[in-house]
């Protein structure tokens, strides 16, 4: 019974995703937030992850020194948290296990008009478990409460902990997840392959277990001068929806989704949405292109290029094909649930 009624959810899901897939396209920009309003076309997102030229792995990670330096307001909003720095040496110091703390950043905006109103979009609708589950049916999501809050990582402190609040506390409107992302096609192979080969205690996992808080903003809730700034769209804003992944076992160290919705300039019944999506990941699991490379069976397993989808071993819709085919679903996904939900 439960294996036929998992199937039937599964297809549900899987219909409900090609749809919102058929409503909104991705265009490929210098900048998303240098598009001009005017020039969005109705089911397009204007869509930019490149940190420089050309579409190898350096084309999309940026060390986070370089971010912060380059974009303060990004890292300000974007970060995990306000005032957010890297996580020092872990390990003892001069250990063969200590690792630097040192993060890269895959950063992508995006910016599409919602045929809806402002005033018509309440975003405490979509802080639940079913829209996380709609976004990506790839990902399993379970709430938790802040007392349910666990440190994922057996590497020691993320340094993650939120120095103005608890996690999953604070928030008027907001709910907690353990989410958990089964690897898909080839990496779970590969991952055991690399397990069985590399001399340390500590496997890695072909799953990724993460806990994230999940909120609807209310224009009081965020700094307008700052985050009109952010996007480079000087029309009052209506509300902010933010995920933050805050602990997590394995890949990244942190990500973050936040949704800006703004009035439209000239039309009162659009809403401008310009969203952000960050993803650190440990500059210690980009090192390890050596020990991959030197290989044979596992040269196209370097972890920069799985991460920004330019491996062989790359594979479906979600985490598995790659940040930045990932971060285009995800954003796909969200302005299609939203222009789906008009008139409800």
């Amino acid at each position: 019974m439960w294996t036929r009624h998992a199937i039937v959810l599964l297809a549900l899901f899987g219909s409900v995703s090609a749809a919102i897939a058929q409503n909104f396209r991705i265009d490929d920009v210098p900048s998303a937030t240098a598009t001009d309003v005017a020039q969005l076309k109705p089911g397009t997102i204007a869509f930019s992850d490149h940190t420089g030229n050309g579409a190898d792995s350096d084309a999309y990670l940026m060390r986070f020194d370089d971010w912060a330096s380059k974009h303060p307001n990004q890292k300000n909003f974007v970060a995990l948290f306000p005032g957010y720095t890297e996580p020092g040496p872990r390990g003892a110091s001069g250990s063969a296990d200590a690792t630097s703390g040192k993060l890269y950043m895959y950063v992508a905006q995006a910016r599409f008009l919602i045929d809806r109103a402002p005033d018509s979009i309440d975003l405490s609708r979509y802080v639940t478990l079913p829209f996380l589950q709609r976004i990506d049916p790839a990902i399993k999501h379970t709430q938790i409460s802040a007392d349910q809050v666990v440190q994922l990582r057996s590497d020691g402190d993320d340094g993650n902990d939120n120095p103005d609040r608890k996690w999953c506390t604070g928030r008027a409107v907001s709910i907690c997840a353990m989410s958990t992302y089964k690897m898909e096609g080839k990496i779970p192979l590969g991952i055991l392959l690399v397990n069985k080969i590399r001399d340390s205690a500590r496997k890695v996992a072909d799953h990724i277990d993460f806990e994230s808080e999940l909120s609807a903003l209310t224009p009081g809730d965020v700094d307008q001068d700052g985050v009109r700034k952010l996007t480079a769209l000087d029309t009052p804003i209506s509300g902010v929806l933010e995920q933050s992944i805050f602990h997590v076992n394995e890949l990244m160290r942190f990500g973050k989704l936040f949704a800006v919705f703004q009035n439209h300039p000239t039309d009162p019944n659009k809403t401008v949405v310009t969203a952000f999506m960050a993803i650190a990941v440990g500059a210690d699991l980009l090192d390890k292109k050596r020990d991959y490379e030197n290989v044979p069976i596992l040269h196209n397993l370097v972890p920069a290029q799985v991460l920004t989808g330019q491996s062989s071993f790359n594979s479906g819709d979600s985490i598995s094909a790659g940040l930045p085919k990932y971060a285009r679903n995800e954003i796909i996904a969200v302005a299609g649930i939203l222009e789906q939900d008009k008139g409800k």
